[in-house]
């Protein structure tokens, strides 16, 4: 891969001075802390509000470690999937209107390092992300539950939302190079993420959908039997670069 060297360090250094790296850091952090919070206190919030409210009445179930990872969980895998999303939408259609991408590419670098270092860049920001999002989730569930979850298995569900992040990313930039529109990127990701989050919801297929991997990664994180499920876990291993590939092959054809 000509240039990927000097291509990733690129990517990175511009994650880095956009302001993408902190923006999607501060998510990630934001809903960290936001979900142990949700689940610890919403039953005494509620429980307020009711009581001063005549003909109200609201069940919700006690504070739990369940209920703590389903929150983490949902919020992190949203708003990741958004922000997975918003980072890959312009990573080639922009670079295309502004004329930098054959710049770069008169230069001794492929096209291949080109979108490699690209989607390698996003895939650390995503990483960042999950790693001070989950990390700060696991400290407020130590400091607000009397248990906390079994470091190997929550170590585990953040690699496989991370992966599944990774996914989305990929789906975005292979729309971004399809299209010179970043909206049109975008709409294709956000399609993509109704279209899954559908079939997931099917008998057979659905567990080998990205988003049917959160389940067993939210066992896992709990400490219980997630199944089997690698059969799912390593189609969706190869996803990516199936999905790189596509976009390769639709890139080297295209004039700039």
């Amino acid at each position: 891969m000509m240039g990927f060297r000097i291509l990733f360090i690129k990517e990175l250094r511009e994650q880095f001075r956009t302001k993408r790296l902190v923006s999607v850091a501060a998510v990630f952090v934001f809903f960290g802390i936001l979900g142990p919070i949700t689940d610890r206190f919403m039953q005494q919030l509620i429980n307020a509000i009711g009581s001063e409210s005549a003909g109200m009445t609201f069940q919700v179930p006690p504070p739990s470690l369940a209920g703590a990872m389903g929150q983490i969980l949902k919020n992190m895998s949203q708003f990741g999937i958004i922000c997975a999303l918003l980072l890959a939408m312009g990573a080639v259609a922009w670079e295309r209107e502004r004329g930098t991408a054959a710049m770069i590419l008169t230069k001794p670098a492929s096209r291949f390092a080109f979108l490699a270092a690209k989607l390698g860049g996003m895939a650390v920001t995503l990483g960042v992300g999950v790693t001070l999002g989950f990390g700060f989730s696991y400290v407020y569930t130590l400091l607000l539950y009397p248990t906390v979850f079994p470091i190997g298995g929550y170590v585990a569900m953040c690699l496989i939302l991370w992966w599944t992040l990774v996914i989305f990313a990929a789906i975005t930039m292979l729309g971004s190079t399809m299209s010179r529109s970043a909206i049109a990127a975008a709409g294709l990701g956000f399609v993509a993420f109704l279209v899954l989050g559908l079939v997931v919801t099917l008998p057979v297929i659905g567990p080998w959908s990205p988003l049917g991997l959160l389940g067993p990664a939210q066992n896992l994180a709990l400490g219980r039997d997630a199944g089997n499920f690698l059969g799912p876990l390593l189609f969706n291993l190869a996803l990516i670069p199936a999905i790189f590939a596509a976009t390769w092959l639709s890139f080297r054809r295209q004039e700039l």
